[in-house]
């Protein structure tokens, strides 16, 4: 039975609908492995994802490759960051266990996949097609144009086109041509029936990934912007994050587990839901969502990366956000930029000025390496070194240390810790630098979420001279223990 949808135009022959009781079936697995069904890959997928790409970049580093597209020098990586690459990857282990917990969640609500109502999905959207044919047509009438001999025209022409290649198609295979030169009303249905099937294979699908992109990117945006705004959020979760000034690529996902389960679980499980992808495009999405903050957190900037040339928001682009100086803006990712341009939060300063500011930086952590390897130098190499138990009392002076084996003063509440106090026993720049010599602290410190601050959002300033550096190996050990202590 052929349907028609009659209009004061031209009456157009449909094609009948699929029958009424489509068979369904489960869904073929990507993979004919019977221990990797889809909803096994979609939930190893994005772990496999993460340390593929983050020990290509570690290979990268270890070997010192393409080290001219480094944003960071390894001397920065090492001073600046305050937690240590073993820690980070047991925070990222935790992130992805919860992570593989919440996907199985996720993949034994939603049940077995199942096929074989494509057709009547596609034949609703060739109805779809049809009515817009129809008002096409009136809108070409009311401009005082011939629609429907038109229509014919551009049917015909890419019927035949669709004959010449069936039939070229059937020399190659021996069974001889078609001839190309009628091309029926029958053969301009099956056109929009063609034109059908691609949007429903192809370009919703498509708008259905889009669409979870800007879902997760809005997700994390607002929740992102809201730890930078409350100083609470800021100081119990986000500054976990923060602790890594030099970003690298398996650091992307070193977070506070209840921001990790709440950023990155919940927006991607949200993102996928709410767009309508089956499982399969649930495994596409997040994949390619892990690899994009992989990208994201590497520290390089390649030219030839197809995820940092496609997206404005990219390695470069995200690392302003990491630096003292940036930490109030790019709160954007990991795809697009468009919340960070409309409500103004994007990091504008020149490239010439940005650049400078990361110039200033190196030079300062040079001038720190080459002032702790001067101290080192001027001990005694005979000095031994003692280990006392001391209580130290910080008080709440900003930005200085006194480290004169009784009191450690440091940003934050006054707080008694325990520690070990190196005592440098013999000459040098490092024994008058315990005996109270005053330390100034990099404002950049601020931010992390050991030393119970706020937002830290101060510019670079690292101390000059020997005893400084000395002062800080002594902070820092201070800071580590301090650490320790709150984990």
């Amino acid at each position: 039975m052929v349907f028609t949808i009659t209009s004061s135009l031209h009456q157009l022959p449909l094609l009948p609908p699929p029958p009424d009781d489509p068979v369904l079936t489960p869904l073929p697995p990507l993979l004919s492995h019977p221990l990797l069904p889809d909803w096994v890959l979609t939930i190893i997928g994005p772990v496999i994802a993460y340390w593929a790409l983050s020990i290509t970049f570690e290979i990268f580093d270890y070997f010192d490759l393409f080290s001219r597209y480094r944003l960071h020098t390894p001397e920065e990586v090492l001073q600046r960051n305050r937690v240590g690459k073993k820690e980070v990857a047991w925070w990222v282990f935790i992130q992805q266990v919860l992570q593989m917990i919440f996907a199985y969640m996720l993949s034994y609500w939603d049940g077995v996949e199942l096929t074989g109502f494509e057709e009547w999905e596609q034949y609703r959207v060739y109805l779809n097609v049809v009515r817009v044919e129809g008002w096409m047509l009136r809108g070409l009438m009311l401009l005082g144009i011939d629609g429907v001999g038109l229509e014919e025209k551009i049917g015909r022409g890419i019927a035949g086109v669709s004959a010449l290649v069936k039939g070229a198609e059937g020399v190659m295979a021996g069974m001889g041509g078609v001839d190309a030169t009628v091309a029926t009303a029958t053969e301009m249905v099956d056109w929009r029936m063609a034109v059908a099937a691609g949007l429903y294979s192809y370009i919703i699908p498509a708008m259905r990934f889009w669409l979870a992109l800007f879902i997760l990117d809005t997700w994390q945006y607002f929740l992102h912007r809201l730890m930078h705004t409350v100083p609470e959020l800021y100081r119990a979760i986000h500054s976990h994050h923060h602790r890594l000034y030099c970003p690298y690529a398996f650091g992307a996902l070193y977070n506070h587990p209840l921001e990790g389960f709440l950023m990155d679980t919940i927006g991607a499980g949200m993102a996928f839901k709410i767009s309508g992808m089956g499982q399969q495009g649930a495994l596409l999405f997040f994949v390619f969502s892990t690899l994009k903050t992989v990208d994201d957190h590497c520290g390089y900037k390649l030219p030839w990366d197809p995820l940092q040339w496609m997206f404005w928001n990219n390695a470069e682009y995200h690392d302003v956000h990491h630096q003292s100086w940036g930490i109030k803006t790019n709160f954007s990712q990991p795809f697009f930029i468009c919340w960070d341009r409309w409500l103004d939060t994007q990091w504008n300063d020149s490239a010439k000025a940005t650049s400078e500011r990361y110039r200033k930086g190196r030079e300062a952590v040079e001038r720190m390496v080459e002032q702790e390897k001067a101290a080192a130098t001027a001990a005694s190499p005979t000095s031994s070194v003692t280990a006392t138990t001391t209580t130290v009392t910080p008080a709440k002076e900003n930005g200085a240390v006194a480290a004169n084996g009784k009191t450690v003063v440091m940003n934050g509440a006054v707080e008694k810790i325990e520690m070990e106090r190196m005592v440098l026993l013999g000459g040098g720049g490092g024994a008058k630098a315990l005996r109270g010599v005053g330390v100034c602290l990099a404002a950049e410190e601020d931010s992390g979420w050991d030393d119970n601050s706020s937002d830290g959002s101060g510019e670079v300033s690292l101390g000059d001279g020997a005893a400084n550096a000395s002062g800080r190996r002594v902070e820092r050990e201070l800071r580590n223990r301090r650490a320790a202590t709150a984990r």
